[in-house]
């Protein structure tokens, strides 16, 4: 079974809510993305979304395209995507989602990009700019090489389109807790509780929540009304603070402040 659906099976038994934790991947460099993910798993995330650094990040905010631009500018590839899975994949049998723009995936070829995913152990694929539409031949290949599919929901997204997502995604379905970019926020959507259970009980897959969770408060309002919730923008920021050698535990500190209520 894919490491991914292993995981939501095991939350749903311990009814717990996951944390999902994201990281950009060559930030601050290809060398410590994997220390990171460890000391990220070591602090509690469940499961990890490796970003594919992009010139052109639409859906992400100042901090992770700032992230982004730095990793570009040191020499990150896709190629080194996979190398650090490979890395992760040595000592850990956490989850691995990449989290990509299709373009990269296009430009590498999405056959051997699917191919060289699973060899390196990335259990699934979030595509942030990929309309399930136009997907059908990707997702072919995607499953041909046993890696899941991640497509995301919006809070406009009506009925009709959260049944079209739900039948498109089979890792788990990602929902977007705000119009707008990525980024940390200090205020969760007032109407994001009730809109999440209305969703919840119309999908077959788990339900993940990203975009501007920050605080062990947005775990505590959501860990009820979601499977996993993704923290991005705040770990990355995170890591940006200081000394990169102190960049795993400064993003580790984030994880276990979000889930200090539940710690105790």
């Amino acid at each position: 079974m894919n490491r991914l659906k292993k995981l939501f099976k095991t939350l749903a038994k311990q009814e717990r809510c996951g944390l999902i934790a994201y990281v950009t991947c060559g930030d601050p460099d290809v060398e410590s993305t994997p220390r990171i993910v460890e000391a990220l798993q070591r602090a509690g995330a469940d499961a990890i979304e490796l970003g594919v650094p992009f010139s052109d990040p639409i859906a992400d905010g100042p901090v992770i395209q700032a992230a982004a631009q730095r990793s570009l500018e040191r020499g990150t590839t896709t190629e080194h995507l996979f190398a650090i899975a490979r890395r992760v994949r040595g000592r850990s049998e956490i989850p691995l989602v990449a989290f990509s723009y299709v373009n990269p995936v296009m430009r590498y070829g999405a056959e051997r990009f699917a191919k060289d995913a699973a060899a390196a152990g990335i259990d699934a694929i979030l595509f942030t700019d990929l309309p399930p539409e136009a997907a059908g031949e990707i997702r072919e290949i995607c499953r041909r090489n046993g890696v899941a599919t991640v497509f995301l929901l919006a809070p406009t997204s009506n009925d009709k389109r959260v049944a079209v997502i739900d039948r498109a995604s089979d890792g788990f379905v990602y929902y977007v807790s705000t119009t707008g970019v990525t980024g940390a926020r200090r205020e969760l959507d007032p109407a994001l509780v009730a809109r999440l259970d209305e969703v919840r009980t119309r999908l077959r897959n788990p339900l993940a929540v990203g975009f501007g969770i920050s605080q062990p408060e947005h775990y505590e309002a959501l860990r009820d009304h979601c499977d996993a919730v993704v923290v991005g923008s705040a770990i990355v920021r995170a890591i940006d603070e200081g000394d990169p050698a102190g960049a795993a535990e400064r993003a580790a500190d984030v994880v276990r402040r979000i889930l200090a209520p539940v710690a105790v």
